[in-house]
């Protein structure tokens, strides 16, 4: 079969490349429903993009990469795409968008922009062979049993990362990247809990919190929630992508406000309590009891000097603890790495040494932070590959 473009992966950046691309476009996954990671985010609702997106909520190894794509492809243009298929969306919190309904109305708004783009799709179909020669891509894949050849004159990788891999998710971009001599960067979990060893925070899974993390590279404040294996929320999530193993983290546990003022105001009326008594009306009392023993908290609130109390606040403002690591891609929502952005072209996506080869989403050393920023990059990124795969036509 003859084809002008075939795109690998229906999933965000996929179906969104293949909505511009124009007329002999094909796209195949080994999926049996399209867009699943878009099925399952948010909840089942979808946190299809952020209103504050924009580049210094991507990490990259060159942080300028995504800007081109990310002007011409804006977070208000697929709300208003969102909008023009009669979506009902509401915000969340901190820019974060969400469908009102299901997260099916997204995949439903992309196979319907595919289908009048006349693009066609093909699930539970497998990759067997692929070659280039004389301009053009050569691919052999299994569908329904049978053994398929197909030509294009241009191919998207659109595969995403490792990330829950349960879903199918493998390598598989990169593999043919260095197939055709696109260097990859180093990869690893990203928007991923921390874990500690030995069950360190068993007894208090559940507790959940504001707080503010941070390390040497970026500060959160979010929720922080405890696990039985370590710790998460969205702060622990974002902090993740900043993160390399053996590194110190920060935690304030009250990031607005100040525990040493509240503490002496206190002793002023509850003196004769006990200070952990006092201290859970600021904090989660679980949380207290576990931290009692290593703070030493003991004693009544009225026999705490000044000097105390402020040693007391500076430790849970600046509690400082090194995960053992991650979770891994098992859990984690993003890859961070991937095709090495200075072998594309910023505007088209394009690689600069193989013409016609794009590699769009999550394959690209492309990385936004939790809160839709990476849905952004990836209609950002199918649109500026599909867009330019159209024109070139003409």
């Amino acid at each position: 079969m003859q084809l002008n473009t075939i795109i690998l992966g229906a999933g965000a950046a996929g179906m969104m490349c293949a909505a511009h691309a124009g007329p002999g476009t094909l796209v195949l996954d080994h999926a049996r429903a399209p867009g699943e990671k878009i099925r399952i985010s948010g909840g089942g609702r979808c946190n299809f993009t952020n209103m504050y997106s924009g580049p210094e909520n991507f990490l990259s190894q060159n942080p300028h990469f995504c800007k081109s794509a990310l002007a011409r492809y804006t977070q208000w243009d697929f709300i208003d795409l969102v909008n023009r298929h009669g979506i009902a969306w509401h915000e969340k919190t901190l820019g974060q968008l969400f469908c009102d309904g299901s997260a099916k109305q997204i995949v439903a708004l992309l196979l319907s922009e595919m289908e009048r783009a006349g693009a066609t799709l093909w699930l539970n179909t497998s990759l067997r062979d692929l070659s280039h020669a004389n301009g053009r891509f050569a691919l052999t894949v299994e569908r329904e049993g049978r053994t398929e050849r197909l030509s294009a004159r241009n191919l998207v990788l659109a595969t995403g990362g490792k990330s829950i891999p349960k879903m199918g998710a493998t390598g598989l971009a990169y593999d043919i990247a260095r197939q055709f001599d696109l260097p990859v960067t180093e990869t690893r979990a990203g928007l991923v809990p921390f874990t500690f060893p030995e069950g360190r925070f068993a007894p208090l899974a559940g507790v959940a919190l504001p707080a503010r993390l941070s390390n040497v590279r970026a500060s959160f404040d979010e929720a922080l929630l405890f696990t039985h294996r370590g710790l998460s929320g969205p702060a622990v999530l974002q902090l993740s992508s900043y993160w390399h193993a053996g590194e110190e983290i920060r935690i304030d546990l009250a990031p607005d406000r100040d525990l040493y003022a509240a503490l002496r105001d206190q002793r002023q009326t509850s003196g004769r309590r006990d200070l952990t008594t006092e201290l859970a009306r600021l904090l989660p009392a679980r949380l207290i009891e576990a931290l009692a023993p290593q703070l030493g908290l003991s004693g009544r609130l009225a026999d705490q000097p000044d000097s105390a109390l402020r040693a007391l606040a500076e430790a849970l403002h600046d509690w400082r603890l090194i995960p053992s690591g991650t979770e891994g891609y098992r859990t984690a929502e993003v890859t961070l790495g991937g095709i090495d952005t200075d072998a594309l072209d910023a505007r088209t996506m394009a690689s600069k040494s193989l013409p016609g080869l794009y590699a769009i989403g999550e394959a690209v050393d492309v990385t936004g932070w939790l809160g839709g920023y990476n849905f952004q990059w990836a209609w950002s990124s199918g649109h500026a590959a599909g867009t330019a795969i159209a024109s070139a036509r003409h």
